[in-house]
């Protein structure tokens, strides 16, 4: 099974707002680049949703760990989930991505670690710029 390196990040410029995510997948020295975003979204459904869509884009049944600087998203795959998924998402946000998560995820193996955002970390600097430079589009977009 390959060992993969998901690295994400999400934003929105008010919140809710126009937002984006971006993710790099890195399996030994190849790396993908995704981007995305909406024109009415929140922070923390940038952060999941970039997630997500980073395991959609695997192709086979990974070991994958996944590197984010949100809380919400690391506490929510390593320890919430369960639990939630025992409440049927009672009471929880943003129940539409928790469960395509859940989906997603599914084939692979997946542990999430928590790195401190804005300091430096190489990979997380990337995806918060890809993240912003998106949410800015969806910004700019809505302008014209």
């Amino acid at each position: 099974m390959k060992q993969i390196s998901l690295f994400s990040d999400g934003s929105a410029l008010g919140n809710p707002g126009p937002g984006g995510y971006g993710t790099i997948i890195r399996y030994q020295q190849s790396e993908k680049i995704l981007t995305g975003g909406e024109v009415h979204t929140t922070n923390n459904r940038m952060e999941l949703l970039a997630v997500i869509e980073g395991l959609r884009a695997l192709k086979e049944p990974c070991r994958v760990e996944i590197y984010s600087d949100s809380s919400y998203v690391v506490k929510g795959i390593n320890e919430w989930l369960e639990g939630w998924i025992k409440r049927d998402f009672k009471k929880v946000k943003n129940p539409d991505l928790w469960k395509a998560y859940i989906e997603a995820s599914a084939p692979h193996h997946v542990h999430a670690v928590w790195v401190r955002g804005h300091v430096g970390h190489v990979e997380n600097e990337r995806c918060d710029q890809l993240a912003r430079d998106t949410a800015q589009k969806y910004k700019d977009e809505l302008k014209n």
